[in-house]
């Protein structure tokens, strides 16, 4: 792979804009290319002087043939020494380990003087004098190209112009990121500080410390000067002391700062809130075991978030200067110069060129985390730490494969089977239709959503859309395109199994006598699906299981839990299988209290209680998320989330419209059910559009569409959005008044509209995390927020 690829491949997506921008100074060095092989392949003259042939050809042998055979030897020798100094820094002298600890420091021992220059030159004499590099601490760097009055040397002024924006844009978000992890270094500090003290406080609150336990830095005397001053130095921030042979005596955490600290640990449970809501927050501090577990939770993840923050920082520091280290070199093989080597220089002494401290407070993290939050073992700290790397495996694509292929082999067997046998036209097509098939249509509707959601992290995945990141999943243990293919595959496989099980048992003599295990065959499919979900065994992806049952519980007590993106995403989700809710109600109807299975008739169609459920089912979707916005509404102040809310309560009046318009039937619930689904339908392609996927704006650079796109193709914008409001239409063919179409029984339609609306959801997934991803590369959010346990008495801020 050409490390152009390489280079975006290894970059952190939400910090894109924020690396070196390799591929506009690639172009140029190849416009100087260019320009180099037009000049030497430009004709010699016609008829040359023999005199001044001898003459001048010694001095293009030397300048040309001859000094690129050996000087670029020696310029990519250099090139590759210079670079091999940014990882060698233990050889450096402690003068220049102290000025690279000053730098780091810059924002607490600020020593430069913002009108000083500095100027670096070649001073062998034996290399080219090439650039003159100004160091200004306000403007940044500047390179002069000394050879501009070559010819082409325009072009190279250009390049070095571009590198030096380049470099000085590099340079500035670095230098702000350090400074934030500094300033977060700080306050996880003071937040250990105090979590030491609950410790004190609730495992031994009667019991005399002995001197050996310490805090992570050595506490003030005074409690009110704890949370205030700085420590010292921002490397010692986080510093964990190591006593084998060193005697030193370290005072504990003073349990007395609790007294002016108060635990700002959000409630989890739905009662917990409720208590909240009703009692409002406990005056008095309990210090109990459970609040002390779940401030050392926050501040486990407090600490995991802020070592993937260093390892970003490290990893953005490296890959910069491997960025510039390449292009510089190209440059050199290709004019010939050599300016890598002083311009390397440079890189190296500047603020980007200490990572190193990046990694010692790695280390130290390292170190506070495996003593208080491992238990001092070294593997599982370092284990949770560090994410874990999800690695490919050929059994998935092999059994993938084998599924997809029994699953195409038994669907043309169906095919076979109903034409052979004639059941189109038999007599109990009706009876089959009505009673069987909406029990299969179920794992239809599953086995679609999972295939378009497939869909959506393929392409996701091919134009960088950090999906883990956005929705909160498991390092390491989120599904790829291939593992929710192959579920999908598995689950038709099953699917169409019991269809050709059922078929074959009722037609053939010798098993028709068992016709209660052939009607049975739908729900133990239903039972072998939701028995697997529910499965506590770690199989069969039990990390995703479980993060989805979470979702949706969640959903299900959506008022009572803080809403995130995952919950309403699914919610979302949930709103497009209607008819999957609705033919679980059919389950528990036709093999509960209004159906008879063994003669495959039921009365559910007629029952009242289903009725009103079947009205009920189809709203509990829509009401997850009226409920969700309600809350943000609430918690953020944000009107949008009141505006979205209107859009799902609109939604719920059309929804129960149209149902009760298929029940009642009238002009009345007609024009009611016509009103209320085309301005729900209005309303939701408008968000759709404008909102969730932020185009249709006509001051873009991208006509009606957005700034930024991921897709290069700008007509698959306009066409999607054409095809959401095509298909937002299908769900309008109730009130429509269409009940069958050519060649389809009424609940093969039903299917095939609901089938239309879950691909239309799949599409307005990819679109939608299209949006959120580039909103966070906008803001250079590449971290969940994590919220700290303590807060200061008398203040709204952390600590």
């Amino acid at each position: 792979m050409k490390f152009g690829r390489e280079f975006e491949t290894q970059m952190i997506q939400e910090w894109r804009e924020a690396y070196m921008d390799y591929r506009s100074l690639k172009q140029i060095v190849k416009q100087i290319l260019r320009y180099h092989q037009q000049k030497h392949q430009r004709p010699p003259p016609p008829h040359p002087n023999p005199q001044t042939t001898g003459d001048t050809a010694p001095h293009q042998t030397d300048g040309g043939g001859g000094e690129t055979g050996a000087s670029v030897l020696s310029r990519r020798v250099s090139l590759y020494r210079a670079f091999s100094g940014l990882t060698n820094r233990a050889a450096r002298s402690p003068k220049k380990s102290h000025k690279h600890h000053n730098l780091f420091s810059s924002k607490r021992h600020h020593h430069h003087n913002p009108q000083h220059h500095h100027h670096y030159h070649l001073f062998d004499d034996d290399e080219e004098h090439v650039i003159l590099i100004n160091e200004d601490e306000t403007e940044g760097y500047s390179t002069t190209f000394l050879c501009s009055a070559e010819e082409g040397g325009e072009m190279e002024v250009q390049f070095f112009r571009r590198l030096d924006g380049e470099f000085n844009k590099v340079l500035r978000f670095y230098k702000q990121k350090v400074e934030n992890v500094m300033e977060e270094a700080d306050e996880l500090s003071r937040q250990l500080n105090v979590l030491i003290a609950l410790r004190i406080k609730v495992e031994n609150p009667d019991v005399h410390l002995p001197s050996d336990i310490i805090s992570v830095s050595s506490a003030p005397s005074s409690p009110h000067t704890t949370t205030r001053t700085p420590a010292p130095s921002p490397m010692d921030v986080i510093r964990e002391m190591e006593q084998t042979e060193d005697k030193k005596v370290f005072k504990p955490a003073p349990v007395e700062m609790l007294d002016h600290i108060k635990l700002k640990i959000e409630p989890e449970t739905p009662l917990s809130t409720l208590k909240m809501m009703i009692l409002g927050l406990p005056s008095e501090q309990t210090f109990s075991k459970p609040e002390l577990k779940r401030a050392e939770e926050l501040m486990s993840r407090a600490f995991v978030e802020f070592y993937q923050k260093l390892r970003f920082l490290k990893s953005y520091c490296f890959l910069n200067q491997l960025g510039f280290a390449k292009i510089l070199k190209k440059y050199d093989k290709t004019t010939s110069r050599n300016a890598s080597k002083l311009y390397l220089n440079t890189v190296d002494r500047s603020y980007l060129g200490s990572c190193d401290e990046v990694s010692r407070l790695m280390s130290r993290v390292e170190a506070t985390f495996i003593k208080h939050f491992a238990n001092g073992n070294h593997r599982e700290g370092m284990k949770a730490l560090r994410h874990k790397t999800k690695r490919e495996k050929h059994r998935i694509t092999y059994f993938l494969g084998f599924f997809s292929g029994c699953a195409m082999a038994l669907a043309i067997a169906i095919m076979v089977l109903v034409h052979i046998r004639g059941l189109t036209k038999s007599e109990g097509r009706h009876q089959y239709m009505e009673n069987i098939f909406p029990l299969y249509s179920l794992f239809a509707f599953v086995a679609v959503h999972l295939f378009m959601y497939a869909a959506d992290i393929f392409f996701w995945s091919k134009y960088r859309v950090n999906y883990p990141f956005i929705f909160g999943f498991e390092n390491g243990n989120d599904l790829g395109y291939r593992e929710v293919l192959l579920i999908g595959s598995g689950l038709a496989v099953l699917t169409f199994g019991g269809v050709i099980s059922n078929l074959d048992m009722e037609m053939d003599p010798r098993t028709k006598s068992f016709s209660v295990i052939t009607e049975l065959v739908p729900l133990a499919l239903l039972l072998c699906l939701m028995a697997t979900l529910f499965c506590p065994f770690n199989i069969i992806y039990r990390s995703s299981r479980y993060f989805f049952i979470g979702c949706f519980f969640r959903c299900l007590l959506s008022p009572l839990y803080k809403v995130i993106l995952p919950d309403f995403f699914l919610a979302d989700q949930l709103t497009t299988q209607v008819q999957t809710f609705r033919s679980l109600l059919f389950y528990v109807c036709y093999y509960g209290w209004g159906g008879d299975f063994k003669r495959r008739t039921h009365t559910c169609y007629d029952s009242d209680i289903y009725k009103e459920l079947y009205l009920v089912v189809a709203i509990i979707p829509y009401w997850f998320r009226f409920a969700q916005c309600i809350r943000r509404l609430v918690e953020e102040k944000d009107k949008m989330h009141g505006l979205n809310g209107l859009k799902y309560l609109s939604t719920i009046l059309a929804v129960a419209a149209r149902t009760i318009f298929e029940m009642k039937k009238g002009t009345y619930w007609l024009t009611v059910a016509v009103t209320t689904s085309s301005i729900a339908t209005l309303f939701n392609t408008y968000w759709d559009i404008f909102k969730d996927w932020g185009l249709m704006n006509r001051n873009s650079k991208n006509p009606w569409l957005r700034d930024k796109l991921l897709v290069p193709s700008k007509s698959v914008y306009y066409i999607v959005m054409v095809v959401n409001v095509v298909l937002r239409l299908a769900w309008m063919q109730t009130v429509l008044g269409i009940k069958e179409a050519p060649f389809l029984h009424q609940r093969a339609l039903v299917v095939v509209v609901g089938s239309l609306e879950i691909v239309r959801r799949g599409i307005w997934n990819f679109f939608r995390l299209e949006n959120e991803h580039l909103n966070n590369v906008g803001k250079y959010r590449a971290f969940k927020s994590v919220p700290l346990p303590f807060q200061e008495l008398g203040g709204s801020k952390t600590m």
